[in-house]
């Protein structure tokens, strides 16, 4: 895949440059922790990443958006503005799972579970707003 034409970015300095590689990096290294921890969001992350290499670096971007994993959150979003139906049941499912555990199994405070709940609902909120992919 190509990058679109970005009207001049590539006459950003080099120390600017690497610091947009590198916050990419550390967005998909969050990005990939939150396909396992529901708390954190895996699309907003990518897409961070997606954006700083774009103006960083060629090699990168086209990694990303080529990447076996990472790559269909990137272009499921930029393509239809939307996540399948698949992406958000498991990630409700899993939102729930963990905090149910969390809130039951591990943790005693009862304001840390009253905030987990705040939580989930919120992320459970977000993530139903957003468009469901046909």
């Amino acid at each position: 895949m190509t990058r679109p034409d970005l009207e001049g970015e590539r006459n950003i300095g080099k120390g600017k440059r690497l610091m947009l590689a590198l916050c990419g990096i550390i967005a998909v290294g969050l990005g990939a922790a939150g396909i396992f921890l529901p708390l954190l969001p895996t699309t907003p992350f990518l897409l961070l990443a997606a954006a700083c290499f774009l103006r960083s670096s060629d090699r990168l971007y086209n990694w990303l958006i080529t990447h076996k994993w990472f790559g269909r959150y990137i272009r499921q979003y930029r393509e239809h503005k939307a996540i399948s139906r698949q992406t958000k049941l498991a990630t409700i499912i899993l939102l729930w799972g963990t905090l149910a555990f969390s809130g039951f199994v591990v943790l005693d405070a009862l304001w840390i579970k009253i905030l987990l709940l705040a939580v989930g609902v919120g992320v459970t909120m977000h993530i139903m707003s957003m468009k469901t992919m046909k």
